[in-house]
């Protein structure tokens, strides 16, 4: 490692130090190691973020079917707003990792971290603002009706509050993963649970001088819940980079330049989702019932299989920052075998627990559709974690018009599949979670070539450096 690569800014070191995590010359050594241990905290906090839905539904089922039916169709709103914005997360990482292999990373760092969470303020504030203006109609896009599309606006209008703290969180983690510090967001993701398990039952059913707010409670605990989360994760990113000297427009430029094609790449995954669950709905309600269940199954696995993905892509990001292409390939082969072999162990434990699966979450009446679908999906399970593993490395190559593209060409293929048979076909769900097969298939597939050999103007191949000059100049 050249003299320069070594000098880490002084704040930036210290949480280095802290956590023990000098990834740069750890991976050199004990290369699956240091994967590992950088992505068992990413995992935590990849669990951790779906729990607070899960206590707001737990809670939220007490009330009725009208008030769950609400939360659900408001969640799946706010899904799809937290997806479209994940490049503030993705674009900050990969260029706060770059930034430290560099050698620069400490003015510079809080320069691209300041501008990521204004511009997550400011976008948190647009949406929140159209979105209360326009919640009825949204409720409504999401089949919502009668007092089931009352409850959601009242509910959607409370959780948009706290709409800029949750983009704000999202710029601020993908700072904190750019420097390698992978456990603060955990523990700011715990908190954010914490609390919001704590304020759920008080403002749902009332205590003490506290009114019972139903719905409209679970959504100010969860804003409560996020607002303190972003104030953590300010305080957070401060301490590890220090306070930014001034906003760099050339930073936001890059950010939003990279959120282009990373708002159309996660358009793309959400239209796939959405159409396939769509088309599942359409099939019947047996059908529909076992792809939730498959489906979540498959979402539930995704978060092991992304760990080592977010971890890859800081690792990545920061040895080509430092101009070690070979270690980056290095890194790209660590993440792809254990994403492969994860998926793998995900998918054996599959097949093990299907027919307890089977048993405990599907009515009779849709027993037949289950067991080709929970199939599919075990078998692809290796593909889909190869498919997860290769997106990170991408994303620390910063090869986000290459990603789009081949998410792009995945949708087209596998909708194309999708829609082969008719949905009255007992074939039907079969089609859909071959599509799901195929999708990931052709991302895994795309991603691959993208290293080995490293078709185009790959990042990552022997001729990038010559590639990256040319580009500079």
């Amino acid at each position: 490692m050249t003299e320069r690569t070594a000098r880490h800014p002084p704040r930036v070191l210290r949480i280095v130090r802290k956590w023990g995590l000098d990834s740069s010359q750890s991976f050199d050594k004990h290369p699956h190691r240091t994967l590992v241990a950088l992505s068992l905290p990413i995992l935590g906090s990849l669990v951790a973020e779906p729990l607070t839905s899960l206590v707001d539904t737990a809670f939220v089922a007490r009330l009725g079917v009208e008030s769950l039916a609400a939360l659900g169709a408001s969640a799946m709103l706010l899904s799809a707003v937290t997806w479209a914005f994940s490049f503030l997360g993705v674009a900050t990482q990969t260029n706060v990792a770059t930034l430290r292999g560099e050698g620069v990373a400490d003015r510079s760092a809080a320069r691209m971290c300041l501008v990521a969470m204004a511009i997550a303020a400011i976008a948190g504030v647009v949406v929140a603002v159209a979105g209360a203006l326009l919640s009825g109609q949204a409720a409504q896009s999401m089949g919502a009706r009668g007092s089931v599309a009352a409850l959601a606006v009242d509910y959607l209008q409370y959780r948009l509050l706290g709409l800029p703290a949750m983009l704000m969180c999202l710029a601020a983690f993908g700072a904190l993963r750019g420097a390698h510090d992978m456990r603060t967001p955990l523990w700011i993701a715990i908190g954010m649970n914490v609390v919001n398990l704590v304020l759920d039952p008080m403002l749902i059913f009332g205590i003490g001088r506290v009114p019972a707010m139903g719905l409209v409670g679970a959504a100010v605990a969860s804003t409560i819940s996020q607002w303190a989360g972003a104030a953590w994760a300010t305080v957070a990113t401060l301490r590890c980079f220090g306070r930014p000297d001034r906003f760099d427009w050339r930073h936001a430029r890059q950010l939003l330049t990279a959120g282009i094609d990373l708002v159309l790449r996660a358009a793309s995954l959400e239209a796939f989702l959405i159409l396939g669950t769509r088309r599942a709905t359409l099939i019947g309600a047996g059908a529909g019932a076992v792809h939730q269940v498959v489906r979540s199954t498959w979402f539930f696995n995704a978060l092991f299989m992304d760990s080592f993905a977010i971890s890859g892509q800081s690792l990545v990001a920061q040895f080509l920052g430092a101009g070690d292409r070979r270690a980056a390939r290095r890194v790209a082969r660590a993440v792809c075998l254990w994403s492969l072999a994860s998926g793998a162990a995900l998918g054996l434990g599959m097949l093990l627990v299907e027919s307890w699966v089977q048993s405990l979450y599907i009515p009779l009446a849709a027993a037949p559709f289950f067991t080709a679908p929970w199939r599919i999906a075990a078998w692809t399970q290796p593909v889909s974690g190869l498919s997860f593993g290769t997106d990170g490395v991408q994303f620390g190559t910063a090869d986000f018009a290459y990603l789009r593209n081949a998410v792009l060409s995945a949708l087209v293929a596998a909708l194309a599949l999708m829609w082969a048979v008719d949905v009255d076909s007992p074939l039907a769900l079969e089609f859909v979670w071959w599509s799901f097969a195929l999708w990931v298939a052709v991302r895994a597939t795309a991603g691959m070539v993208r290293v080995w050999p490293g078709v185009g103007n790959a990042p990552l191949a022997d001729r990038g450096a010559a590639i990256s000059a040319a580009r500079e100049r």
